[in-house]
This record gives C-alpha cells, structure tokens and sequence, in this order.
C-alpha cells in the first residue's frame, strides 16, 4: 500500500472512539427493545422500524476494520461487533438479549476473550 494512502494514528484513534462511544449508545437502545443494531429489520414496509444510525454504525465497523487491517491492527470490541452482525438463527439469542449480554461483557472488560468463553 501507497504510504500516502494511509490514515495518521491519531485520526484512527479519533475514528475508533467515535465507533465505541455509537456502539454504547446504540447497545443501550437496542438492549431496551429496539430492533435493527446487528442487521437490518425483516419488515422494512415500516419506516418507524427503520435505523439509520444502526446501519451507519454497521458500515463505519466495516471500514474501520479494513483500515485497521491496512495498518497491521486489531480492535477487538469491532471485531466483536462485526461477529455478531452475522448471528442469524434460531438458536441464537434475539437482539436485545444479545445487546445486553455484549455490554454486560464490555463492562467487565471481556471483550476479545477467546470465542469459547462467549455466552453466545
């Protein structure tokens, strides 16, 4: 890669923050009901159960961890996020289960344990 092409550090760190500080808040909102943190809601024909920042979120996670991966690094509450963003099935947990264990782990400095010590 074109060294030119590549992020400064601190814009990185400004750009992670701004992840983390989206994800909390969006986590908080989803683990009291709403739906459409993790992957877009089945039912669309409902502009009220839409989420904008949701799939914004979604989309800054993806791009930041291509940059990431540029440079050589990891963020393991991203890579967290992004593995679950794929947990669709009936033996998953719904999302606001979902929601709360994740931030119920980010308070305990969990984040980026081995994938077996998950509770999902």
């Amino acid at each position: 890669m074109d060294p030119r092409d590549q992020m400064e550090p601190d814009e990185i760190e400004t750009l992670s923050r701004a992840f983390s500080e989206q994800l909390l808040t969006l986590l908080d909102e989803c683990a009291r009901g709403r739906h459409g943190l993790f992957g877009e809601p089945i039912d669309l024909d409902e502009p009220e159960k839409s989420w904008p920042e949701a799939a914004r979120l979604r989309e800054l996670a993806v791009a930041l961890q291509g940059i990431l991966a540029q440079q050589g690094e990891r963020n393991a509450l991203l890579d967290e996020f992004l593995d679950l963003c794929t947990m669709h099935g009936e033996s998953h947990p719904g999302e606001r289960k979902l929601a709360r264990m994740f931030l119920e782990r980010i308070a305990r400095g969990e984040v980026g344990a081995a994938a077996e010590e998950k509770l999902w």
